[in-house]
């Protein structure tokens, strides 16, 4: 006997069974935008409010990136020599990390290769590159672009000193008063040799520590505002080396008296702005200047001091005595 097929089942004839009619075909009703397939609303949708109706173009973008301005920097530096000059701006592409210095050299080697600049070292250690930077006694070499506020940087040469050319300053004065610091004098060597306690050894070692930038002198205004007092004033520099030379415990002169009535010491008012300026962070004002002033007024100033002296028949080294009682 021959199976029946029920009417409403179709049969497997190998073609692909048409879809169904939606419900509103088959009610005799236009179809409606839920009746489509996802093909199809994927492909009719209109596009939304604001949207782009271009497709994507690389060459467009990379035009676009082309257009932003690339970072720069600006040096406003002082050029010009003894008989006057004025400030160039300078603009380059800006370099991640860069110092000051850097920026210089490239200035050098683009736009400006006449521009004089002292330098040496670039690693803060031999004091040639002293400037102003934004009106700071600073080192090019240890002033980073990026901690510097927006806008051109102002290089200027040291006020103090007479100017060479553009950067470049006449520091003789600082190697002229050198010559009058007279030198240690110890005395005879023992059989055991030297004996120092450490904590003479660490008090003295800060000082040696003076790279000789000359920023301290720069910014002291003793001298950098009266050009008068440079004949009696030996300046922050020398004060700490004169400090270093008396503090020492094996030294044998005395430069009490030579530092107050030569050096003026007393026209130092200790506003610590040689501190402030130090690149070796040597407290300046504090462990050398204001211990010196102590000792200038105890030798001068102290009636136990005079009193010891007169019982041990012991008298002041004059500046005359202390700069002869030391080798040369």
């Amino acid at each position: 006997m021959t199976d029946s097929i029920p009417a409403s089942t179709p049969q497997s004839t190998g073609a692909t069974p048409s879809p169904s009619p939606s419900p509103s075909a088959a009610a005799g009703m236009p179809a409606t935008p839920s009746d489509a397939t996802h093909d199809d609303v994927a492909s009719t949708a209109p596009l939304e409010d604001g949207a782009a109706g271009h497709a994507f173009d690389p060459a467009a973008d990379e035009e676009d990136e082309e257009d932003e301005e690339e970072p720069t920097v600006t040096l406003r530096v002082w050029r010009g020599d003894a008989s006057g000059g004025d400030l160039v701006d300078y603009t380059l592409p800006a370099n991640e990390g860069e110092v000051v210095l850097d920026v210089v050299h490239r200035i050098q080697a683009t736009l400006a290769p006449d521009l004089a600049c002292r330098w040496n070292c670039k690693a803060g250690k031999c004091g040639s590159c002293s400037s102003e930077i934004n009106g700071m006694p600073s080192l090019m070499c240890m002033t980073r672009v990026d901690e510097l506020p927006e806008g051109p940087i102002t290089v200027t040469p040291m006020r103090t000193f007479p100017i060479i050319r553009d950067l470049v300053t006449d520091v003789t004065f600082n190697f002229e008063v050198a010559k009058r610091v007279p030198a240690f004098a110890p005395p005879p060597r023992p059989d055991d040799g030297y004996r120092m306690q450490q904590v003479d050894v660490e008090r003295g070692q800060e000082f040696r520590k003076c790279i000789e930038c000359f920023l301290c002198q720069d910014v002291c205004h003793v001298i950098r505002d009266h050009e008068e007092n440079k004949a009696h004033y030996a300046g922050p520099r020398f004060f700490i080396r004169f400090a270093e030379l008396e503090m020492h415990p094996l030294d044998t002169n005395d430069r009490r008296e030579l530092v107050r009535q030569r050096m003026g010491l007393g026209l130092c008012n200790i506003t610590k702005c040689c501190t402030e300026v130090c690149p070796e962070h040597i407290k300046i004002t504090d462990n050398a200047i204001i211990p010196l002033k102590e000792r200038a007024v105890d030798a001068s100033y102290d009636p136990i001091a005079w009193l010891g002296r007169k019982i041990l028949r012991r008298h002041k080294r004059s500046p005359e005595e202390a700069s002869a009682a030391s080798p040369h």
